[in-house]
């Protein structure tokens, strides 16, 4: 995985420098209009946010099985990438809201639980770093808590009355629309993988460089 983050980074970048060319050629939705091309940089961040939430739990949940400190360097990573992939959710949401809706924010199941996922691992984060001695064990299990907060963010619309549209109007976006999202998707799944891979690769040598240090004082 090591060798796959250049070229990981780079197809990132091919795909980030071309995904405006589609979003542009992408037909105007009827009554949001230029403002709607916002989702193309909303939706994929939301997404990862709650697929990387689900995976932080999964990984944490094998450390606190098997204890095995490569589980908990990936469970940090993907903490880590939650908070970072929500932030561009959150900043991208109210950017959109303010035209499509009138304000900037409004308190409707969805973006409520959303923000408590992503503060969830903010918590996450902070735990980890100030929590002292046994903070990566009580962070496992407020990755779980966060990992089964998840499906509730994306079944939000479907329970509950919101501004947001349900989840059967993604699979049913017409092709250019379609296209254009899945194609901005990959980028940031791929530069999702990419800092994944470097993020882990820092904690190995950071581990790496404290057994060393004890080493060094035996």
């Amino acid at each position: 995985m090591r060798k796959a983050f250049v070229p990981l980074l780079a197809l990132a970048g091919l795909i980030f420098m071309t995904a405006p060319i589609l979003i542009m050629r992408a037909r105007y939705e009827s009554t949001m209009g230029l403002v709607q091309k916002i989702f193309y940089f909303h939706m994929p961040p939301a997404m990862l946010m709650l697929l990387s939430a689900i995976f932080c739990g999964l990984i944490s949940m094998l450390y606190l099985i098997k204890k095995r400190p490569v589980y908990d360097w990936i469970a940090f990573a993907a903490a880590e990438l939650t908070v970072l992939y929500g932030a561009m959710a959150m900043v991208t949401g109210p950017l959109w809201a303010r035209k499509a809706w009138g304000v900037w924010w409004v308190w409707d199941a969805r973006l409520t639980m959303s923000l408590l996922l992503w503060m969830v691992f903010v918590s996450y984060l902070l735990l980890r770093r100030y929590g002292g001695p046994g903070s990566e064990t009580l962070a496992a299990g407020l990755a779980l808590f966060g990992m089964a907060t998840s499906p509730f963010v994306y079944l939000s619309v479907n329970i509950w009355r919101t501004l947001h549209p349900l989840t059967s109007v993604v699979p049913t976006l017409p092709v250019d629309f379609a296209f254009a999202l899945w194609y901005a998707f990959l980028g940031f799944l791929l530069l999702y993988i990419a800092l994944m891979t470097m993020r882990v690769r820092i904690e190995e040598q950071r581990a790496l460089v404290d057994q060393l240090y004890l080493e060094s004082e035996e």
